[in-house]
């Protein structure tokens, strides 16, 4: 148990031994507790049933699509339950969150402690080690190869493995690594590095061709493994060639998160591959975007305050009050150095923020418009169908 709770909390896991009593008002302190709609606190756990039954596993899963798995301990310590969880099974998208907000009813201004709460979640996908190994525990606890797993938010079934799958360990080998493989390959990451800080996605083609033909140095046995773990390589080189290339860091943290957790569930090397592709192309558009490296300092904080708080109350005053500069100052540079006014830029960027919310959510459109930083939705629609031509549900429907 010691050993395991170890395991699980190296891995960022919650992991620990509480009375059966306890069970439940623990779990809803693990909830995530943020302003409602409504007014006053709302936590987004339901509660559960904190009847436990020997030799039975318990899985619950919230309407976050937070899990936890939870089990009585044996009778020397029989009202004490060992707790795992939260943990997500599969990657949250950024675009998913602002719906997970609106189902939950938290309000838009509060979507980002919402997205910082699931993105900081640790991820255990089916199949991972982490099952094999609660598995193997149940198994040596009750000295039984079968026992019951209760899904609290469905049902019970008999089953010899948690998840149903076993995974053979990986096994580590050493390999002579040729010198001039390895100058390639670096020469090769320093090419790909400079053509993302300067946006230079045309180079694509090019980078990758050699990049599948290359030979990387294998630390596993395990040739998907080899793969992801490159992945995670060169997430981190492309994130810092895009910060060279301009890009605040505000910017690099939402896309390198969200690789990071798409490389762990990649499921085969020709998937991998293509993964690498796309987080080239990402990181050369987010240059090409939102690199502010061009721009004077009152100008780049600008840009990045409108960028990181597009649902918040933006205005040339607001902006140079923030700065520390004089309103009439702000105008006059960030004209000069971006070609558009502050409510020029401010609007065409709240625009670009709607048709990706109308285009990869299900969000209301009063919703959207909230999102955007506008209260009034006649007037976000009016705004909208001037900047597209459409009113924002002919848009969603033509873009369907």
């Amino acid at each position: 148990l010691d050993f395991l709770s170890d395991v699980l909390r190296r891995n960022r896991i919650n992991a620990e031994v509480i009375p059966v009593a306890e069970l439940g008002e623990l779990l809803e302190s693990l909830a995530f507790d943020i302003p409602a709609a409504s007014g006053g606190r709302k936590k987004h756990f339901f509660g559960t049933e904190t009847k436990i039954l020997p030799n039975t596993v318990y899985r619950l899963t919230d309407r976050l699509g937070l899990c936890y798995v939870y089990m009585g301990l044996p009778a020397s310590a029989a009202d004490a339950v060992f707790l795992i969880g939260p943990f997500l099974t599969e990657a949250v998208t950024p675009e998913r969150i602002p719906e997970l907000g609106e189902q939950n009813g938290i309000p838009p201004k509060y979507t980002g402690y919402l997205e910082e709460y699931l993105m900081g979640m640790p991820v255990i996908t089916a199949g991972d080690p982490i099952f094999t190994m609660v598995d193997s525990f149940c198994e040596l606890m009750w000295q039984s190869p079968s026992f019951s797993v209760v899904d609290v938010n469905g049902g019970a079934e008999e089953v010899t493995r948690l998840e149903g799958v076993s995974q053979d360990e990986e096994g580590l080998y050493g390999v002579a690594v040729n010198m001039k493989t390895m100058e390639n390959r670096y020469a090769f990451e320093n090419e790909m590095m400079r053509a993302v800080s300067l946006g230079q996605i045309h180079l694509e083609r090019q980078l990758l061709t050699a990049f599948s033909g290359a030979s990387f140095e294998r630390r596993t046995a395990d040739a998907l493994r080899n793969a992801k773990n490159y992945g995670i390589i060169m997430n981190t080189l492309l994130r810092k060639a895009a910060e060279t290339g301009g890009v605040h860091p505000f910017h690099l943290d939402k896309l390198s998160s969200e690789f990071a957790a798409r490389i762990e569930q990649t499921p085969t090397l020709t998937d991998s591959t293509a993964l690498m592709g796309e987080m080239f192309r990402s990181y050369c558009q987010l240059v090409r975007k939102h690199s502010v490296k061009q721009y004077s300092p009152p100008v780049k904080k600008a840009v990045i305050l409108v960028d990181s708080g597009i649902s918040s109350e933006l205005s040339l005053s607001v902006l140079a009050s923030e700065i520390g500069v004089s309103g009439g100052y702000l105008s006059a540079v960030f004209k000069k150095e971006t070609g558009k006014t502050v409510s020029e830029y401010i609007r065409d960027k709240r625009m670009e923020h709607a048709i990706r919310l109308l285009t990869t959510t299900n969000l209301q459109v009063q919703t959207v418009a909230l999102h955007c930083g506008i209260l009034d939705v006649q007037y976000f629609s009016r705004l909208f169908k001037r900047h597209t031509g459409k009113t924002p549900k002919e848009y969603r429907e033509e873009t369907k």
